[in-house]
This record gives structure tokens, sequence and C-alpha cells, in this order.
């Protein structure tokens, strides 16, 4: 069979050729197209034609493999729609399994806060992250030599008369509230706050608040301590217990420390109480009436009670988690504790 012959023969074959699957496409492109293929052999033989039937026999050649080569790409195209469809079609295949991703810890505390709160009657409000001095300092009674107001303790962001910060402490809402609202005042304040402090295991310069604002007629601090000691029960246990120590705040006076009965001794000692069996996690008081007066309220008429606790302390009790950084590190192992939290 000469060389024209061949070729008319192999047009035939590839005219007929068929497949179900992506391995036979692939036999037949070995078949044709393959090193050692029907075609591939054809172009070796090439070499020993005339030189006057070259021309001739060079189209037809080509044409033979183009042919081969297009036929090849529809069965591969027909293949994988086949494919595709009997996939889409199998309903008994077995379902994608999507991994359920986990609430950061932080969330999940700061949402049992607020749900506590709110069933005292307490609404969130937020504000901005960057504010003035004011609002951050002038309004809560902090006079001009107080250390907060150093660089050392806050990032400013503009200095001069009309100083920006990032704010230290989310009480900053709290001003906002008494300046544009009336009482009764009754508000949570949940965010994102910034101090500028040295990062390691029980400090952050980055941390989160919530900061709670109760002003109405006769508010007293028994007030303070029973809300304070519901919040307590309802988010460490029912026998939990609290104490408020003496201490200072600027914007309330009296103010208390507060703490909590460890949890995890049940008030006996342990390393985590260091012994004591308590445990601190916010600061309260009565809002001083400088504080009322500079908002805009009468002081002679109206009293109320300021707290604030660290989201990342209440975290830290409930999970007996020791490091804080831990919940800025997105490590995977850390977080996925949570999956089910």
């Amino acid at each position: 069979m000469d060389l024209k012959e061949r070729i008319e023969t192999l047009l035939a074959q590839i005219d007929e050729l068929k497949a179900s699957c992506a391995s036979e496409v692939e036999e037949i492109r070995i078949r044709f197209l393959g090193k050692k293929g029907s075609i591939t052999q054809l172009f070796e033989e090439f070499k020993t034609v005339l030189p006057e039937q070259k021309r001739e026999f060079g189209q037809v050649l080509n044409q033979l493999k183009n042919r081969a080569t297009e036929k090849i790409n529809a069965l591969k195209e027909e293949a994988g729609e086949e494919q595709q469809k009997t996939v889409v079609e199998d309903h008994t295949l077995p379902g994608d399994f999507f991994p359920i991703g986990s609430r950061h810890p932080i969330s999940l505390t700061r949402a049992e806060i607020l749900q506590i709160f709110s069933r005292l009657g307490y609404s969130v409000l937020e504000g901005p992250e960057i504010e003035d001095d004011w609002h951050v300092f002038g309004a809560l009674n902090f006079p001009p030599e107080h250390p907060a107001r150093d660089m050392q303790d806050t990032f400013f962001v503009s200095s001069g008369e009309n100083r920006v910060l990032l704010r230290t402490h989310t009480s900053s809402v709290q001003v906002r509230a008494m300046e544009s609202m009336k009482p009764p005042i009754r508000i949570v304040c949940p965010g994102r706050v910034f101090r500028n402090e040295a990062i390691s295991a029980r400090a952050h310069c980055i941390f989160h608040q919530v900061e709670g604002l109760y002003i109405d007629k006769g508010v007293s601090f028994a007030d303070l301590k029973q809300s304070i000691l519901f919040f307590a029960r309802e988010m460490f246990g029912e026998d939990a217990k609290i104490r408020l120590r003496p201490s200072f705040f600027p914007f309330t006076e009296p103010s208390a420390e507060v703490d909590v009965s460890c949890n995890i001794c049940k008030g006996k000692g342990c390393n985590v109480c260091k012994g004591t069996g308590w445990l601190e996690i916010m600061g309260a008081g009565m809002v001083d009436p400088n504080v009322l007066e500079a908002c805009g309220i009468d002081n002679t008429t109206y009293s109320g009670f300021a707290f604030g606790m660290g989201i990342e302390r209440i975290a830290m009790l409930k999970w007996q988690i020791k490091d804080l950084r831990l919940y800025f590190e997105n490590d995977i192992r850390f977080l996925k504790q949570f999956e089910t939290a």
C-alpha cells in the first residue's frame, strides 16, 4: 500500500473514531499522534518522497494531522460533558463536607455580656474609636496633669489644643450619651480601645471593653452592687460571690474595684487566683457630680453609676485562657476549641 492509500485509510478511520471517556480519548491520541503513532510514522516516511511530490504529499499529511487533532479535541469535549452530566445527575454521590467555623471567644463573651444586661433593661450604644480629648478625658474629670494624658499611655493622632486620639476606654460613648440623651439613661457601651502598653501574656495595646451607665432619680450604690451581683451570677454561675474594694477613678465617687469568687477553686485558693480565692473583673462607682454637670445633667436631681470591664479578662476567667496574645494570633488550633461554645 503506497503512502497516498495509507493516508486515505487513516482519514476514514479518524472519521469513525468514538470514545466514551477521557482514558479512551488518550489512547486514540497516542495511537495516531504519539511518538510511534500512525501519523507520526507517515511524517518520518515523508522524508523519502521524491522532491517533485513533496508539495502534494506535504499538504495531504498536514490535512490528515489537522483532521486527527480536531477529532481528538471533539472527543475530549464530548467525554468531559458526558462525565459532568453523570456527576450532576447521580444523586447517590456523597455530598461535599464543608468544615464549620467558630465564633471568636471575644465575640462570644461580648454577646453574652450584652445579653445579660439587656435583661436588666440596658440598651447597646456604640461610638467612634478616634475621639477628641474632651470626650475621652476632659468631660470625665481627668485633671490636666493626669498620667493617662501622657504619651506613654495614649496613642495621640494629633497634638495641639484640640487633640485627637485613639480612645483609651469606651467611657467616651457614655459622655456622648449624657450630652445627647435625657435621663433616665441605661446603656452598655461595647467596643475596641487602645493603650500604649507593652504586649505580653497579661497586656496588649488593643483590647475590648464593655462599660455601663445608669442615670436616673434616686440611683444608689446599692443599685450598683445588686446589678453587678446579678451579672456575676449569670456569667460565672449561681454560686458566684462578689466583693468591692475601695479604689479611685476620676469620673466616679465613691469608686470600687470588683472581684468575683474564683470559679475554678470555688474560693478555696489556686494558682489562677494566686491563692486569694478572688478574681478582679471590673471597676465601678457612682458617677461624679462634676461629670454630670460637664455633660449638662442636673446633679442635684439625678445620680447614677457606671462600671467597666475588659472582655478579654472575662473570657480568660470563663475559659481559663492564660495568654492574652492568643486572642489576636488567629491560631486555628486555639479557635477550634470554641466551635461548640
